[in-house]
């Protein structure tokens, strides 16, 4: 849940670097779960790509979980976010906190909204703004707890984390300049033959 009542700021995310070398114009450093699908892409970082990563923080604080822990964090999972894929929403989310999470997530970045939207939404939040929104926190808090009594919300109670599953900050250059080669091949292969799909692409 994000605090309103306090002055949060989020920092720039493309700033991500290793401690012990000296960062190069071409490498890029980061977590990919909080990498926005442009960036693998060869976008430069961006502020829409740090709402991206806001996003999934926002994700992880309702969930109590990492994002994409149950899988390597490699090409195969970069290429599934390129598709669209996302951490799934639990059905314990407040209905405006999640839509305001997707339209974070928006794989064009010109539709996620700004970081003075997001303040505006929760100086509503903060100041009770929304219709029927003390139902919709009690119902939530009601989920919550069921989920958590059934054992299924919680970072003890998620899916076994896969050992490629690393969310500290690495060297992303290699993965970026493989997605660009991957996706320039289908769009030159898909440009001449209409029926053919890229078994790389295939999900």
């Amino acid at each position: 849940m994000l605090i309103t009542g306090y002055d949060c700021k989020i920092g720039d995310l493309g700033l991500s670097q290793s401690a012990n070398d000296t960062l190069l114009d071409n490498e890029i450093y980061g977590v990919i779960p909080y990498i926005a699908p442009e960036i693998f892409m060869g976008s430069a970082f961006s502020k829409e790509s740090d709402i991206y990563s806001l996003g999934m923080i926002m994700w992880e604080l309702t969930t109590g979980c990492k994002p994409f822990a149950n899988v390597e964090h490699g090409i195969d999972l970069i290429i599934k976010i390129i598709d669209g894929a996302r951490p799934e929403i639990t059905e314990d989310t407040i209905e405006w906190y999640a839509n305001l999470m997707k339209s974070c997530w928006d794989p064009d970045p010109k539709k996620r909204p700004s970081i003075d939207i997001i303040k505006d939404i929760c100086k509503k939040w903060d100041k009770r703004e929304y219709d029927g929104q003390v139902d919709q926190v009690d119902q939530a808090d009601l989920k919550r707890k069921k989920l958590i009594d059934s054992k299924k919300l919680g970072p003890e109670f998620s899916e076994k984390s896969h050992p490629n599953a690393i969310y500290t900050s690495k060297l992303l250059s290699s993965y970026i300049s493989k997605c660009s080669s991957i996706f320039s091949k289908c769009s030159s292969i898909n440009s001449s033959s209409k029926d053919y799909i890229s078994n790389e692409l295939e999900f």
